[in-house]
């Protein structure tokens, strides 16, 4: 099943829970597809009344900054060796190469490299643990953190949002226009079928008369 059709199948409560809990864990740094989650609810708030797109880019927001908290205080007290099992368990995500990559673009552009790291699926997950491993002060990671959470979270839900419901009214103005050009069709298909068959009837008649004089 779709993870939009699974969404519209619960409540609109535990759309917004589920959507802060996976945004929350994948922050955290547990690889989840955080982004097809919050995409998916977005577009179905905009078809769906009950889901309200401002609860949702907030519940977001807060699972993006609570979790992002949360994987930073794990990686300050864990440190390295916090990473090599975390490339143990996720050597997909959390390969050495992986890491490498990551530490260089923390190293070179520190806080932009949180804020940034939202709209990036690898430092996304990377982000909270590896700022806490490599001692960032913890003020610089929150403001980075809750900035990149709201533009990336809030953003997301918002242009999703108002896209979804600008293409429903697109398509429900092409089905009134299919249906406009469907009576059309049918309309000129009948005349055409009464022309015709006026033009055959006709015809007949006249062969008939033809056929009458001649006999007579």
């Amino acid at each position: 099943m779709h993870v939009q059709e699974w969404l519209d199948t619960v409540p609109a409560a535990a759309v917004y829970a589920v959507v802060g809990l996976v945004i929350g864990l994948e922050s955290l740094g547990i690889p989840l597809p955080g982004e097809i989650i919050l995409v998916s609810a977005a577009l179905l708030s905009s078809q769906h009344g009950g889901i309200n797109p401002v609860v949702l880019g907030a519940c977001a927001t807060a699972g993006a900054v609570i979790g992002d908290s949360i994987g930073y205080a794990i990686g300050r007290r864990g440190g390295r060796p916090l990473l090599a099992w975390l490339g143990a368990k996720f050597p997909r995500h959390f390969s050495e190469g992986h890491i490498a990559t990551a530490e260089r673009s923390f190293e070179k552009w520190g806080m932009w490299a949180v804020f940034f790291g939202r709209f990036v699926a690898l430092l996304r997950i990377f982000a909270g643990p590896l700022a806490g491993v490599l001692h960032m002060p913890y003020w610089k990671f929150l403001t980075a953190n809750i900035l990149g959470g709201i533009v990336w979270a809030g953003g997301t839900t918002a242009v999703i949002y108002y896209v979804g419901v600008v293409a429903e009214a697109w398509l429900k103005r092409f089905s009134w226009l299919g249906l406009v050009l469907a009576v059309l069709i049918g309309v000129a298909s009948m005349l055409i079928i009464k022309r015709k068959a006026k033009q055959a009837q006709g015809a007949s008649r006249e062969a008939e008369a033809e056929t009458v004089a001649a006999a007579e």
